[in-house]
């Protein structure tokens, strides 16, 4: 977009200070493989380099195995039409293509290299770049004026036997089709009874009428407009690609063509649209005023003529954003993932149906949590997804790929159903992890009551987990907050039907609930009076009556408030002969893999004994998540060289759990650094008992677990699964205060499996 003038000079020094701190530009090159040794050298470079040098000579294909090629986009541009700056040059065109770059690694993992040719003529720009083939998987055009860009893009497509694909053309049209289709079904109109008037007939105004028409738009049905009047056939002007939609009257203006119109489409310049105009329109009109950064007409004064209107620009600040970023990152991923020779129609339809259809779903959390207090509820006002919705990549990127390999372009085979596990797991990085999980817990139907049911993340994982589970949630919490809550974040889920509600206020349930509680806690000391205080005030207490009386399978509490404060209403009423807590286990995953780290939460200071039932417990646990435990003791002390207190515990529980000749791996006591690296392990002790890394870090006191919990989260960017509340038979779990809605629905998957499942 053109730069505002109206900029304050500190909002542009902040801008340039972006671009140039700490280091200048916005990207940078890093190694995939380990170049630490001598060998590491010989096959990175001579001699084992000349291997895969003679696998790709064989199978060109090949390149897409043993290099980079497969996820390696070319962001290229000639800098003549960039952004709303106009011919800038090549040069002055780096930061853009820089941010381009960055988006496609954000949003969909590619990698790219931005490459500002200094070259006007189109037909030169194309030979160069179709002289860059062998280096990658796909081109992405960028910023070249009309009509040179359908000149490189069509030279390219013909001579190139990988996806070429001029974001400002078919980005700009795959997003407005998405919007035009939710757009048409609001109104219930049907594309092939519409009337288009389209004011811009540039690269991105052709593209997008060309778009409507593939979506069944007639082409007597659109009247186009640039800024020498109305497109008709005696013009001599035109490119070929315009003199396609040259099909009105000489003499046709825009007032003639707007009266009765249904949808209006802008990509010309700020104002150009009078009120007057858009009242003369069909009701509930469709504009798309897509200029930038001020568009044909401003929203206020559309509502003002038309106040059925629905409206998208190219802004942030008003709903419906036409974004390219919606599109290009997802549409190049599922292309390179199947090593598609083209992006052809077929897959640009598959786009706008995916990016359409996610509009009319259930708003993810992820998004909630994004644009918090924006309205995200399928209407006139949410035509088309948020940028930051995870779930562009894996819904695009799949249904890219699947037409690809139907249309017949894909060069390589996948399974379409791993795939899309594997999308998953980019963008919700535990679901790989939390498959097996869930798949446990859709095999019985358990009731999961949530103490917290106020909170909006408990409220968004209650309708995630309708969606993806077979638990019943219950949430207890005053019903008209919880409606007020739902209602706002544009939510499906419905009291009485897909979730249960129970009213600390006013539940028929609370006589018997205080009275289950006052007979567990008479005889220590507490009354009748006290009972009922709890009852009406404590949401922990109530859960955990719940549980304990069979109206729930499993309590989960801990959205706010302190860890050990939860615990003893737990402890209260569930707590038996079977059930005590035994530890806090934490899945940290790590981008070389999950981590679990012991205890976290609930001995402040561990004995040999309960060092035992820890070490026990994690082996159980994390079996159920298909890992083979390799588990650490872990102390300051490394195997006997110190005489401190964890030592000392570690070597006595070490004792007690070799005499129980248990079937899973551990060893102790040992520094952190030992249990992760097995070299460093070998060197200290070479009899040691673990097989490669440990995947199963246990300390002596919470002060040192807590530590190395946070500083995985926080300095190394690790996701948390948990805690998990071990020894109380899945019947209660809590979490802590900075948990997001995706970790909630991950511990209720946890909490829906029966104990028994797992060994």
């Amino acid at each position: 977009m053109a730069l505002d003038k109206t900029k304050t000079a500190t909002e542009r020094q902040a801008a340039l200070d972006y671009h140039e701190f700490p280091h200048p530009g916005k990207l940078e090159i890093r190694p995939t493989k380990p170049m630490a040794t001598g060998r590491d050298l010989a096959l990175a470079y001579s001699p084992g380099v000349a291997e895969a040098c003679l696998e790709i000579a064989k199978n060109p294909l090949d390149a897409t195995r043993y290099t980079a090629k497969g996820n390696l986009v070319a962001v290229i541009t000639n800098g003549t039409a960039v952004l709303g700056l106009g011919n800038i040059g090549a040069q002055a065109s780096k930061p853009v293509m820089e941010g381009k770059a960055v988006l496609f690694k954000k949003f969909a993992g590619l990698d790219c290299f931005d490459i500002e040719v200094d070259e006007k003529d189109p037909e030169k720009l194309a030979d160069l770049v179709c002289k860059l083939e062998p280096t990658f998987g796909a081109i992405n055009l960028e910023d070249i004026k009309a009509p040179d860009c359908f000149i490189v893009e069509r030279i390219c497509r013909d001579r190139m036997n990988i996806p070429v694909f001029h974001d400002d053309q078919h980005g700009t049209a795959i997003v407005v089709a998405a919007a035009t289709t939710n757009a048409l079904k609001i109104n219930g109109k049907n594309p092939k009874d519409i009337r288009v008037v389209g004011l811009g007939a540039g690269a991105a105004g052709i593209a997008c009428h060309t778009m409507l028409r593939k979506m069944g738009v007639p082409l007597g049905a659109t009247t186009l407009f640039d800024k020498a009047g109305v497109l008709h056939s005696g013009r001599t002007d035109l490119c070929p690609e315009q003199m396609e939609f040259a099909t009105a009257d000489v003499s046709t203006t825009l007032e003639e063509a707007l009266k009765g119109a249904d949808l209006f489409l802008g990509l010309s310049g700020p104002g150009l649209l009078a009120p007057e105009l858009v009242s003369a329109m069909a009701l509930n009109p469709i504009i798309f005023a897509l200029a930038n950064p001020t568009p044909e007409i401003m929203p206020d004064e559309v509502r003002a003529a038309s106040p059925g209107a629905m409206i998208a620009t190219g802004r942030s600040d008003y709903p419906n954003q036409v974004n390219n970023v919606l599109c290009f990152p997802f549409i190049f991923r599922g292309a390179l993932d199947v090593a598609a020779s083209d992006i052809n129609d077929e897959m640009k339809l598959a786009c706008v149906e995916a990016i359409a259809s996610l509009a009319r779903a259930t708003t993810s959390a992820e998004v909630g949590q994004a644009y918090q207090g924006e309205r995200l509820t399928f209407g006139p006002e949410y035509l088309i997804p948020k940028p930051f919705d995870p779930r562009l990549l894996p819904t695009i990127a799949l249904a890219v790929a699947k037409a690809a390999i139907t249309s017949g372009v894909a060069q390589k085979e996948i399974d379409l159903e791993v795939y899309r596990r594997t999308l998953e797991a980019q963008v919700f990085r535990s679901s790989l992890i939390m498959r097996q999980a869930f798949a446990t817990a859709r095999q019985a139907k358990r009731k999961i009551v949530f103490a917290e049911g106020e909170d909006d993340r408990v409220i968004r994982a209650a309708q995630a987990m309708v969606e993806d589970t077979v638990d019943t949630p219950i949430l207890i919490g005053r019903p008209e907050i919880i409606e007020a809550r739902i209602e706002r974040a544009g939510l499906t889920i419905k009291p009485g039907q897909d979730f249960e509600i129970v009213n600390p206020e006013n539940d028929v349930r609370y006589r018997d609930y205080w009275q289950t509680y006052h007979k567990q806690m008479e005889r220590r000391g507490v009354s009748p009076d006290l009972a009922k205080a709890v009852l009406r005030t404590n949401t922990t207490a109530i859960a955990a009556v719940m549980v304990a009386r069979g109206d729930a399978d499993s309590l989960i509490c801990g959205t706010f408030g302190q860890y050990l404060w939860h615990l003893n209403y737990i402890k209260q009423m569930l707590v038996d002969h079977d059930l005590h807590p035994v530890a806090a286990l934490s899945l940290i995953i790590l981008d070389d893999g999950p981590l679990f780290i012991a205890d976290t939460h609930i001995n402040m200071e561990q004995t040999a004994e309960t060092l035992v039932e820890t070490t026990i417990a994690a082996a159980r646990h994390v079996s159920r998540f298909g890992i083979e435990p390799q588990i650490a003791l872990c102390s300051g002390s490394q195997f006997g060289n110190l005489d401190c207190v964890s030592g000392r515990v570690m070597r006595a529980a070490l004792k007690i759990l070799d005499q129980k000749k248990l079937d899973f791996n551990y060893e102790g006591e040992m520094n952190t650094d030992a249990a992760l690296d097995p070299e460093l392990r070998a060197r200290l002790f070479p009899d040691n008992r673990l097989s490669g890394k440990a995947n199963v870090l246990i300390y002596a006191n919470t002060d040192a677990a807590g530590a190395a919990r946070n500083l995985l989260k926080s300095v190394a960017g690790g996701l948390e699964v948990g805690p998990i509340l071990m020894g109380m038979g899945n019947r209660a779990h809590i979490v802590t205060a900075g948990v997001t809605v995706r970790g909630l629905l991950n511990i209720a998957a946890l909490a829906g499996s029966d104990v028994s499942s797992y060994g």
